[in-house]
């Protein structure tokens, strides 16, 4: 795979890749990203915290996003948790491109742990994006 504007950000992003966030691919819109649910992501419920979770879809979401070339950040997003994250499951965010329009852009990810019966859905996110302008002062 050619590295890209994505990966190049990817290489310089301290705070995913200090939550051991790795990056499996991203190109033409599309990313996928992998994390393990550590003892330090757990909560008082003794279920992943939603934040980390949130976490993981936003670094996916900003891959795919920033795959195109420019220079793009989040305007918004929502994530709806369908199922709880537990202690060590691995977790894998795949963004895909809904559509982009002028300098915006609509993006799913779904992020689901790996199970031995098969993949189960965690959560639902939904980013829009915003390409930066060339005067970054505005957004």
């Amino acid at each position: 795979m050619t590295p890209n504007a994505a990966h190049a950000m990817f290489a310089v992003d301290e705070a995913s890749r200090a939550l051991g966030i790795e990056l499996v691919e991203a190109s033409g819109g599309h990313a996928v990203a992998t994390m393990t649910i550590t003892g330090a992501m757990v909560n008082g419920h003794d279920i992943a915290h939603g934040g980390y979770v949130f976490l993981l879809a936003d670094t996916a979401f900003a891959l795919a996003c920033n795959s195109h070339g420019p220079a793009t950040v989040a305007s918004g997003a929502e994530i709806s948790f369908v199922a709880a994250g537990r202690l060590g499951d691995h977790l894998v965010a795949t963004a895909t491109e809904r559509t982009r329009y002028g300098r915006n852009g609509i993006y799913d990810v779904t992020v689901h742990r790996e199970t031995p019966a098969g993949p189960e859905v965690v959560a639902e996110f939904r980013g829009r994006s915003r390409v930066l302008s060339a005067k970054r002062d505005e957004a």
